[in-house]
């Protein structure tokens, strides 16, 4: 394992929820990283093409601290989490890590020995005013983080009468608040190592559970957990024979059937969302979990890029262990990212290297579409790209956002910027289009 970590650039902005169909939400509603199917896709039509410092920029508020978890919107309500870092504490340490036998640190693990301040916040979506922030915990953590990452890495999660936090193994577990910033509840999910990288994951909401992907180092310790949504309590908990990872699970649904599919090293698991039951598994792709998986035409899509590129179309509706199965309709060995996840658009997979290189398959059979597409400018990415109304859209860590042309053919229609580093994914939602900046939040819209 520690050649698959050794050179991590893990900057895991929440690194996918992916929820299939979410009943109450509405096309306007972002509720969850990566919208509300969890896929990155709007329906919205009327957003703007081009922005920048003085152009199309709505509002832009100042953020405290530092998160790269995307936001989320309900109504008027946008929520999002951060950390503020503060002094060394005398003592404080990350657990330790031992790898292969051996104990390990990572070069780029920072943290733990800092009082941090974890925060949960609420703006007006119109003007951009903070309505409320709340301190969901202050002290020491468990685990470093990578030093370009955060512990508000994870995408807060709302069903449109609570909003769900989690910080990973750190604070006091996962934490919801109602829409006025009361404190529900808060439910210990215990401590998750993290190989020093910090934490990924984002929870994910199915009817009334939250449920949280947690793998840890060797993966003796790791598990899969469904917390009630309603009174914090556990409902149940899954063991998982799966080294650390940081990606989210996604959840598809058919009718009154359901499955949540995890990615992982070892394995690609599929469970029964309601009891954690395990419905089918197939050996993993060998890589660094960290990428959202996607599902459509009735498969799903799983992938990774470091240190191994693989992609995965798999095909629903089986169960038992599928390894050499013809349920493996296709795979494909290059184009994919360490951190970014790709998109499925349509009838078409894009794939995006964490340089935004895009690939573009197409999703039923894995044939190759176009391959080498790039931006104007050499860039690195760690947001996930979004579409809408035909276009994609690819946020650079510089802060540029690059509108891509869907379809067969690679074409790059636009390059905009809002003047500072943007590790976060974006949200769309009401004809804005929301974009965390390093220091700010940033209202995209068009001024007509």
């Amino acid at each position: 394992m520690k050649k698959f970590i050794y050179s991590f650039a893990l900057l895991v902005t929440g690194c996918g929820i992916w929820l299939y169909a979410v009943e109450a939400a509405l096309p306007s509603n972002w509720s969850q990283w990566r919208g509300p199917e969890g896929n990155g896709i709007s329906t919205e039509t009327n957003l703007p093409l081009e922005w920048d410092t003085s152009k199309n920029i709505s509002w832009k508020t100042p953020i405290p601290g530092r998160g790269h978890s995307s936001p989320i919107v309900w109504g008027d309500r946008i929520f999002l989490t951060t950390d503020i870092e503060g002094d060394q504490v005398p003592g404080a340490k990350a657990v330790k890590h031992v790898i292969e036998g051996q104990d390990f640190l990572h070069p780029d693990s920072i943290g733990a020995d800092r009082k941090h301040t974890f925060k949960v916040l609420s703006l007006d979506r119109s003007s951009g005013r903070i309505l409320w922030e709340k301190t969901a915990y202050e002290g020491t953590v468990y685990d470093d983080r990578h030093r370009k990452g955060s512990y508000a890495s994870p995408t807060p999660a709302t069903d449109g009468k609570n909003v769900y936090a989690w910080f990973g193994a750190e604070g006091d577990g996962l934490y919801c608040y109602d829409f006025s910033g009361k404190l529900l509840w808060k439910a210990p999910v215990g401590k998750i190592a993290s190989v020093g990288m910090g934490p990924g994951t984002s929870p994910v909401i199915f009817e009334n559970l939250v449920i949280l992907q947690c793998d840890e180092d060797n993966g003796e310790k790791s598990f899969i957990i469904a917390i009630d949504a309603k009174t914090g309590k556990e409902a149940w908990r899954t063991p998982r024979p799966v080294q650390a990872s940081w990606a989210t699970p996604i959840i598809i649904r058919n009718g009154q059937n359901a499955e949540i599919i995890t990615s992982g090293n070892e394995w690609i698991i599929s469970y029964n969302p309601r009891d954690g039951k395990e419905i089918w598994k197939m050996k993993g792709h060998g890589s660094n979990a960290i990428p959202t998986p996607l599902a459509g035409h009735g498969m799903v899509f799983v992938y990774a890029g470091f240190p191994v590129k693989k992609v995965f179309g798999i095909k629903l509706g089986a169960k038992g262990d599928l390894t050499g199965s013809d349920k493996l309709v296709w795979q494909y060995d290059k184009g994919t990212a360490y951190v970014p996840s790709s998109i499925l658009y349509g009838e078409y997979l894009y794939l995006m290297t964490d340089r935004g290189i895009m690939t573009c398959l197409d999703a039923k059979t894995g044939k190759l579409v176009y391959e080498g597409g790039r931006i104007p400018v050499p860039a690195t990415f760690t947001a996930s790209p979004v579409a809408y109304d035909g276009k994609l859209l690819l946020t650079s860590e510089d802060g540029d956002t690059y509108v891509i042309k869907a379809g067969p053919k690679h074409e790059v229609l636009a390059t905009n910027t809002v003047g500072e580093p943007v590790y976060a994914s974006p949200a769309i939602s009401d004809g804005m289009i929301f974009l965390r900046g390093e220091k700010h939040l940033y209202a995209v819209k068009s001024r007509k």
